[in-house]
């Protein structure tokens, strides 16, 4: 069908919102072991490792010693490509031995989150088929020994386990081997070779392991560093858990693909070590989710930390809110701090902001497609791309989109489809230049007697209120309604409590009244995943028995 003007001619066509990141700069098309020893050769003497609480450090000529020989231990214990090898620790510099030794041989790192208790440790075990894991003693109050060997009679594809700092693994890490060996593994491996698994926070059932390649995972690291505009000068505070995506590929691949030095500030987040790190190392880049920011800049005696050596960092994980942001570049001094958009599938990054782009830009989108990527912007029910300017489900393709799930074909099926389109399940827009903005998760979106509530709106404007530090908006059951609107807020130091009629005042004038919320729940802390996602099906749940609708 044609339409037409009123002179009767036929009318332009909406511009579709699509996008196709282009780049003078070709993907890598090596593995991350052979990335690595290239950058080793441009930089042997550059710092590659810092670990500032302990002081430990390593040169990339260091680094890769280091990590060769553990390969070469990885081999003669008899593991190589293919092979499952479980990593569940905090973030420290074995971490990051383990990541890139197993690279090397070729076999497939799995991450384990910090936080699993004994029934999802047994579970990943399993599912992945791990044959050696290497673990941590213990980290904050779990005891992972006593947990590694309480599920160990049920794993029977688990033949190893070696903890960190005993004697097990200093024989692992100890290999004098031949070197002229592993060049000729090594030779033998593909960048499209499996070569990771992670395990995405499922909000219903158990996770499921997202495999990707040295192809994923290399050169999405190595774009966000090129958009950081990343060299051998930079030193990157990597406070995200390696776990997880923006520590070891964002953090990690980003710094040693361009010779950047990776600094550990803690095992765990602590925001007042982040800065002592930032300080002390003279770092150039921070990272963190938006809750990580929001404590560093909360901590008391934040303006006695030096941080004029930091010019850019990325803020990601969840969206950020416009007047943290604002505090990250005015009071950090992080005047190129990026925002970064993806999930684990996608390796993660898809969209990102850059350098030059305005405070605007920065504050109200997640930036444009990267380079050698598409995004596209569809109708949830019909499939169809939408013009520029309408919500829909935010689509991307490209390199970085995994392998698939595990062993699961039929769950990779549900999210990429025959064209290679990864559905993230995340509602956005995107304007005529191509600027991508992330209004909320299919799931959280709230229909209010018929209206499309998209809780990122109704939160960024409750963080312009005096008394609230950070906020959260969901919804709950309501017989007339259908859904209507709770707001759990974390008020500043010293603020009084917060009612909702106090709430609703000062919103009424300022926001539609359908958009106000009926309850207010102020906590200390929100529920929240290791990587400092809110996770906002457990606050779902805790508001319908704070409010007494389980029965809805």
């Amino acid at each position: 069908m044609v339409t037409t003007n009123g002179a009767g001619t036929a009318a332009v066509p909406a511009q579709p919102s699509y996008a196709s990141g282009t780049s003078d700069v070709p993907l890598l098309g090596e593995t991350i072991g052979a990335d690595l020893d290239r950058t080793v050769a441009r930089f042997p003497d550059r710092d590659a490792l810092v670990e500032y609480a302990t002081g430990r450090r390593w040169t990339y000529r260091e680094f890769v010693a280091d990590v060769d020989a553990l390969a070469l231990g990885l081999l003669d214990a008899g593991l190589g490509k293919g092979d499952r090898i479980g990593i569940w620790a905090p973030n420290r510099a074995e971490w990051t031995l383990i990541q890139y030794a197993s690279a090397k041989i070729g076999a497939i790192l799995v991450n384990i989150n910090p936080s699993y208790r004994v029934h999802e440790l047994e579970f990943v075990l399993n599912q992945s088929g791990i044959r050696m894991l290497v673990s941590a003693q213990r980290f904050k109050t779990s005891d992972y020994v006593a947990m590694v060997e309480q599920v160990r009679p049920q794993c029977p594809a688990l033949e190893q386990v070696v903890f960190l700092d005993d004697p097990a693994w200093e024989s692992l890490l100890r290999q004098d081997g031949d070197r002229q060996r592993l060049i000729g593994v090594q030779a033998e491996l593909s960048a499209d070779e499996a070569i990771n698994i992670q395990y995405t926070s499922g909000t219903t059932g158990f996770p499921k392991g997202a495999t990707l390649s040295h192809h994923n995972i290399l050169n999405n690291g190595f774009f966000v560093g090129e958009l950081c505009g990343y060299t051998e000068v930079d030193r990157v505070a990597i406070v995200p858990p390696f776990y997880h995506c923006f520590g070891m590929v964002m953090g990690n691949l980003a710094c040693t693909s361009h010779g950047s030095a990776m600094v550990i500030p803690s095992e765990g987040f602590d925001p007042a070590a982040a800065l002592s790190a930032v300080a002390a190392e003279r770092c150039t880049s921070l990272y963190g989710v938006p809750t990580m920011f929001i404590a560093e800049l909360g901590l008391p005696d934040f303006d006695g930390y030096d941080l004029s050596s930091l010019r850019t960092g990325i803020m990601a994980g969840s969206p950020c809110p416009a007047e943290v942001m604002k505090q990250v570049i005015d009071r950090m001094g992080m005047s190129e701090v990026a925002i970064c958009y993806g999930m684990t599938e996608t390796s993660p990054v898809s969209t990102q902001t850059r350098a030059d782009d305005s405070l605007e830009r920065r504050v109200s989108t997640v930036g444009r497609v990267g380079p050698h990527l598409e995004v596209k912007i569809v109708d949830p029910s019909t499939g169809l791309t939408v013009p520029v300017g309408e919500p829909g489900e935010l689509c991307t393709r490209g390199y970085s989109v995994m392998l698939g799930y595990w062993q699961q074909p039929d769950k990779t099926a549900e999210v990429v489809d025959t064209a290679r389109w990864m559905h993230t399940g995340d509602l956005a827009e995107m304007d005529s230049s191509g600027y991508v903005s992330i209004t909320g998760r299919i799931k959280d979106m709230i229909i209010r007697g018929g209206e499309n509530l998209y809780p990122r709106e109704i939160e960024e404007f409750l963080y312009t209120h005096p008394d609230i530090l950070d906020a959260q908006v969901i919804g709950v059951p309501d017989a007339r309604y259908g859904e209507e609107l709770m707001a759990w807020v974390r008020l500043r130091e010293g603020a009084e409590e917060l009612t909702a009629e106090a709430l609703r005042e000062f919103c009424s004038d300022r926001l539609a009244h359908h958009k106000i919320p009926r309850y207010v729940h102020v906590v200390d802390e929100f529920p929240m995943t290791v990587t400092g996602k809110v996770r906002k099906v457990e606050m779902r749940e805790q508001a319908k028995k704070l409010l007494g609708l389980d029965a809805g």
